[in-house]
């Protein structure tokens, strides 16, 4: 089954999960075995992937782990919708962080958007494998590809 557009724009994260949220989290929590389980917990809202869309155009390579991105442009908002999954939970997790930062909107605000501000500000990269953070990159770097081309269109 692909994805509707209601699981697009019910996504939680971007929305009801904000920056904010995370930021404020990661402040809160002392040390980085309590910040993983938060990265975890926040990977367990990604919403429902669909299994036809488990497909080699959506597959972001340079990951470590599976990992599968698909997105909607909603003509009437303007804005760029993402779901993400993946197998490996910490994954997941770093998904999720993505999509706070990202998903929901316009294609020009995404470009926008430095998110290796927010990676540095969360201190993302001392802590995860080199593989994980090159996966990391390769999901940003597939985005932005496609807010880019939506921006030119």
């Amino acid at each position: 089954m692909t994805a509707s557009k209601e699981q697009f724009l019910n996504n939680p994260l971007g929305k009801d999960t904000t920056l904010e949220d995370v930021l404020d989290a990661f402040e809160f929590l002392d040390d980085w075995e309590e910040r993983y389980a938060y990265i975890i917990d926040l990977g367990k809202q990604l919403p429902g992937f669909p299994d036809d869309e488990r497909v080699e155009e959506n597959y972001v390579h340079g990951c470590q782990s599976q990992v599968w991105l698909i997105h909607r442009y909603d003509e009437d908002s303007g804005k760029l919708f993402l779901l993400i999954d993946s197998d490996a939970m910490i994954v997941r997790g770093l998904a999720a962080i993505i999509l706070v930062a990202l998903n929901g909107k316009t294609p020009r605000e995404l470009l926008a958007t430095d998110i290796d501000e927010l990676f540095e500000q969360l201190d993302l990269f001392r802590h995860i494998s080199p593989t994980r953070g090159n996966g990391l990159r390769a999901m940003v770097g597939k985005i932005r590809d496609i807010a880019a081309a939506e921006a030119a269109a």
